[in-house]
This record gives C-alpha cells, sequence and structure tokens, in this order.
C-alpha cells in the first residue's frame, strides 16, 4: 500500500471516530471536546473520564499508533516482531497493530492474564 491512501483512510477513520466520541460523550453529558484536539490530547483525556476501557478508547489508541507508524515509515509492521502484517489483516483493520501470529499470541497471553486476576 502506497503511503497517500493509507494516510486518507487513516484520517477518515479519525474524522469518524471523533464523531462516535462526540456522540459518546454527549449520550453521558461528559465535558469532551473531541473535535479540537490532537489524539495525544484526546487520549489523555479519554483516560482522565476513565473511558480506557471502551472500545472507541481503543481504536483511538490503535489509530494514534497507526499514523505515527506511518509517519516514521513503520506502518504495516508488527509492533512485536517487525514482519509485515498481512496486506488483507490491513485491509480489514487498518490501524491493526500485528500480524497473525502475534495477534494469536497477545490474545492467548491477555486471556491467561485475565484468569489470574479475577
Amino acid at each position: 500500500m502506497s503511503r497517500p491512501p493509507i494516510r486518507h483512510e487513516l484520517s477518515q477513520l479519525e474524522s469518524n471516530l471523533r464523531k462516535e466520541i462526540g456522540t459518546l460523550a454527549e449520550s453521558k453529558q461528559l465535558k469532551l471536546d473531541s473535535q479540537d484536539q490532537s489524539l495525544c490530547e484526546l487520549i489523555a483525556q479519554l483516560t482522565d473520564l476513565g473511558l480506557c476501557e471502551h472500545p472507541l478508547f481503543i481504536q483511538v489508541t490503535k489509530l494514534d499508533a497507526a499514523l505515527c507508524q506511518l509517519d516514521i515509515g513503520l506502518y504495516g509492521l508488527c509492533s512485536d516482531c517487525e514482519s509485515e502484517i498481512g496486506i488483507n489483516r490491513l485491509a480489514i483493520d487498518p490501524v491493526e497493530q500485528r500480524c497473525e501470529k502475534c495477534a494469536e499470541n497477545h490474545e492467548h497471553e491477555h486471556r491467561q492474564e485475565l484468569r489470574l486476576t479475577h
């Protein structure tokens, strides 16, 4: 994938996420400016509001990571093993951070952590 289409796709995703976060804030009557903040500021504010477990928070953090990776030329590489993430995985989720093997390992480890903490 070349950079401009990816950047455009990620920008569209960012716009959609900001709208969804704005809707969430309105529904929960939270004071949150989802449009005029950088992604880092938005992530910090969502953290302060205790929304770290919300799926939108997770998507925003993955988006921020993908944009950072794109800026430094590492987009499409697994954050764990640095192998290329399959094009099909990125087509399904352009903010995917792990190759299939590492994603499976991460999921398995996460389930183990949940068992130990509950």
